[in-house]
């Protein structure tokens, strides 16, 4: 592959022309959609790309990254150039890059790379510390990759057990009127996690659940217990009160490892506080062996809708604010 600049404009030569159509996408809609996100101009003549305007060089580096994942084999659609702008954009502020990272492999498998600098650190942080809270929006991918990971560690055989819980806030009045037993009663709280288990294992997921080497449970199940050689998520933080959080963290045993992902602004909590989360943030700054991942609106991978609504509820938020410091004053 080769580069050559000419004024305002830069060229790529690509060695393999089979797979500059794949590249290029249907009726050009891979060069289309770099064009909106970087304002560029895309032109390919025979195996040369050319690319004008102010963001040349990031689209650039867009199209090697594309190259680069077609020749391992894999498959370029607007959520993987989506992803490579968000690493182009971050390239200069010395965020961490996704190139240095192991990749995921699921057990069906698919092959799961970040796909923002968020995910790149997220992935990295889980990889070298105990425990790791993931911190944002919904949308950013954060219970999908802890379970990727945790099945990931399962696989390799780092961990026995891949433990999974998560808050359901009406375990009081309103479950006692739902039928069925209680895992019938509590399931639907838990179905999200049900679903990006299945999604990275497949089918010997439902196994492992019957062995009892995977379990999905809500948080009250977690006391008293302490989970060894396990990998331990606990989605839906926002949700939990200050010694449900305590109580859940103090679960972590030999050899085990422990996620905690929630969205602050997102709790269901009376008064709409995330009473458990925002104290353990608080409090473990600063202990050694505990991370913190940050994720933004940016940093939303679902449709592009929900990243402009993350966005818009943001700047809504930020309005109410203002307006109440104001009046206080």
């Amino acid at each position: 592959m080769s580069t050559t600049k000419k004024s305002a404009k830069l060229t790529l030569e690509f060695p393999d022309n089979a797979l500059l159509p794949e590249l290029m996408g249907p009726h050009s809609k891979n060069f289309v959609r770099l064009e909106q996100k970087l304002g560029v101009k895309v032109d390919l003549r025979g195996n040369v790309v050319a690319i004008e305007g102010a963001e040349r060089e990031k689209a650039a580096g867009v199209l090697r990254a594309l190259y680069d994942l077609l020749e391992d084999g894999q498959h370029v659609s607007a959520a993987e150039i989506d992803s490579e702008v968000r690493f182009a954009n971050k390239a200069e502020e010395g965020d961490i890059a996704h190139a240095g990272l192991a990749t995921i492999k699921t057990w069906t498998g698919k092959t799961l790379r970040a796909r923002s600098p968020a995910q790149a650190a997220y992935l990295h942080l889980m990889e070298t510390h105990p425990l790791v809270f993931g911190i944002g929006p919904a949308g950013t991918g954060k219970t999908y990759l802890a379970a990727a990971f945790g099945a990931h560690l399962l696989h390799k055989r780092e961990v026995e057990r891949l433990i999974l819980s998560r808050p359901a806030l009406e375990a009081g009045e309103r479950l006692g009127f739902l039928p069925g037993d209680l895992k019938e009663k509590v399931d639907p709280y838990l179905r999200p996690l049900y679903d990006a288990l299945m999604d990275v294992i497949g089918e010997p997921c439902l196994k492992m659940i019957e062995q009892g080497i995977i379990e999905v449970a809500p948080l009250a199940f977690m006391r008293g217990r302490t989970l060894r050689r396990a990998f331990v998520i606990l989605d839906e933080a926002q949700n939990t009160t200050a010694p449900q959080m305590k109580m859940f963290l103090t679960r972590l045993g030999e050899d085990s490892r422990m996620v905690v992902t929630g969205d602050p602004s997102q709790s269901d909590l009376t008064g709409g506080r995330a009473e458990g989360l925002n104290q353990a943030l608080s409090i473990l700054r600063d202990v050694e062996g505990a991370a913190f991942a940050q994720f933004s609106e940016h940093d939303v991978v679902r449709h592009a809708l929900v990243s402009r609504i993350v966005s818009a509820y943001n700047a809504a938020d930020g309005e109410r604010a203002r307006k109440a410091r104001k009046d206080a004053d």
